[in-house]
C-alpha cells in the first residue's frame, strides 16, 4: 500500500505540472516579443515621420533672436556624440566646398544650409556637433554612410526628395507638360501684393493660400521690408511667352524654359531679399546667399509647407502651390523649341546673309564733245 500511495502522489504532481505548463503556454499575450537586433546605421530604412518645426534659428551663429524657441527644451548644439569630429569639417566646407550641385561651379553650401537643417530636423548651425549628429542620423536612415559630414552625395539624396515634393517635376518626369488654365479662371493679385506694380495672376486657391501665408509671416515679424513677399512673377501664358521670345530673340538673357512651372498658375516668384546691385530674381550666388541668410527665407523653409507651398532649391524666390492637381497637358516633345537653347532651336541658327538686290548696270559715262578747234600740232583735215 505504501508503494501505491507514493505512485499516486507522483502521478498527481506530474499532472499538476502538466496543467500549469499548458496554461502558461496557451495564455494569450504573455510571452514577450523576441528581441530584434538594432538596425545598422548604414542600412536603408524608411525615414521617421515628423512634424515640421515651427521655428528655424539662423544657421549663422549667433541665432537670430526672432527665431528663439518659445517653448520646450532648446537644442544642445554642443552635444554631438561620436559625430562631433565632423563639425569642424562642416564648418570649413560651408564656405569652401568646390562642387557643381546644379551644373555650374559653386563654392560652399551656405545657400542650401537652411534647407539642409530643416531636412535633418535641427536648428543648430552647420558647424555645430549637434548638426553633425543630426546629419549622421539622416544619412543612416537613407542608405548613406553615417559620417555626419556634408558632401555632394548627401545633398543629391536630399535634392531628389525635394524635387519629388514638387508635383510639377513629377509630371515633367513622365514627359508631360501640364496644361495652362484659361485666363478667365485666374485671380488677380492686388497692387500691394505685386512687385513694381506688375499684373500678377494665379489660380484662386494658390492666391488664397499665399495671402494666408503672408499674413502669418507678417505676424511673425519676418516680413519687415515693404517689398517682402510681393510677387514679381505668377502665371505666364506659354504661347505669349514663346512668341515674345522668338520675336525678340531674347529670353531675358537666358534660355527660355520650354515647359515652365509658371504656365500652371500655381507657381509664383516672391521678393525675399536682394544683395546690393542685384534684382530679386538674379541667380548670382551672392544674391542667392543674401536670400538664404534672411530671416524671411528661413521662416518660409520652416513654415511654407503648412500652406501647401514647396520651393525650388536653386531659387529661394520660387515657390509652387501643391493644393490643386496639374491640368491635363501635352507631351513636352510636342512643344515649340524657339528660344529654348536646345538642339533644333531655330534661334540658334543665324539666318543666311541676304544678298544685295540686283540692279541694272549703269551706262558708261559719256565722253566730252570733240573740240572744234584742232589741237595744236594736229594735221588739218584736207578740204
Amino acid at each position: 500500500m505504501k508503494i501505491l500511495r507514493r505512485l499516486i502522489w507522483v502521478l498527481g504532481v506530474l499532472l499538476v505540472l502538466v496543467v500549469a505548463f499548458s496554461v502558461w503556454v496557451m495564455w494569450p499575450n504573455q510571452r514577450p516579443a523576441p528581441a530584434m537586433p538594432p538596425p545598422s546605421v548604414s542600412a536603408a530604412r524608411e525615414p521617421l515621420q515628423y512634424e515640421p518645426p515651427t521655428y528655424l534659428p539662423s544657421n549663422d551663429p549667433p541665432a537670430s533672436p526672432s527665431f528663439a524657441p518659445t517653448g520646450g527644451t532648446p537644442e544642445a548644439c554642443d552635444a554631438g556624440g561620436a559625430s562631433a569630429s565632423a563639425a569642424p569639417v562642416n564648418a570649413a566646407s560651408l564656405t569652401t566646398l568646390a562642387w557643381t550641385p546644379f551644373g555650374r561651379p559653386e563654392t560652399g553650401w551656405e545657400i542650401y544650409a537652411p534647407r539642409v537643417a530643416h531636412e535633418i530636423q535641427t536648428g543648430c548651425a552647420p558647424g555645430s556637433p549637434r548638426f553633425a549628429a543630426a546629419l549622421a542620423r539622416w544619412q543612416g536612415g537613407h542608405g548613406l554612410k553615417s559620417t555626419g559630414t556634408f558632401d555632394p552625395e548627401t545633398f543629391q539624396a536630399m535634392l531628389v526628395r525635394w524635387h519629388r515634393a514638387r508635383p510639377f517635376v513629377k509630371v515633367n518626369g513622365e514627359g508631360i507638360c501640364p496644361g495652362a488654365p484659361a485666363v478667365s479662371l485666374l485671380s488677380t493679385a492686388g497692387p500691394q501684393e505685386s512687385y513694381g506694380g506688375k499684373t500678377i495672376q494665379l489660380r484662386p486657391g494658390a492666391l488664397d493660400a499665399y495671402r494666408r501665408m503672408v499674413a502669418e509671416a507678417k505676424a511673425a515679424g519676418v516680413a519687415r521690408d515693404p517689398r517682402a513677399l510681393t510677387i514679381f512673377s505668377g502665371f505666364r501664358d506659354p504661347l505669349a511667352d514663346a512668341a515674345r521670345c522668338a520675336r525678340d530673340n531674347n529670353c531675358q538673357g537666358v534660355s527660355r524654359t520650354i515647359c515652365s512651372a509658371h504656365r500652371t498658375g500655381l507657381a509664383l516668384d516672391m521678393f525675399i531679399a536682394a544683395a546690393p546691385g542685384f534684382g530679386p530674381d538674379s541667380s548670382a550666388d551672392a544674391n542667392r546667399l543674401a536670400m538664404a541668410r534672411s530671416d524671411l527665407y528661413r521662416w518660409l523653409v520652416a513654415n511654407a509647407g503648412r500652406f501647401g507651398f514647396v520651393n525650388y532649391a536653386f531659387e529661394p524666390w520660387h515657390w509652387e502651390w501643391t493644393g490643386e492637381p496639374m491640368l491635363p497637358g501635352v507631351p513636352i516633345a510636342s512643344l515649340p523649341l524657339a528660344g529654348s537653347g536646345r538642339p533644333g532651336d531655330p534661334l540658334l541658327t543665324p539666318p543666311a546673309p541676304t544678298p544685295p538686290p540686283a540692279t541694272a548696270p549703269k551706262p558708261p559715262p559719256k565722253g566730252s564733245p570733240p573740240s572744234k578747234t584742232p589741237k595744236q600740232g594736229a594735221a588739218k583735215p584736207r578740204s
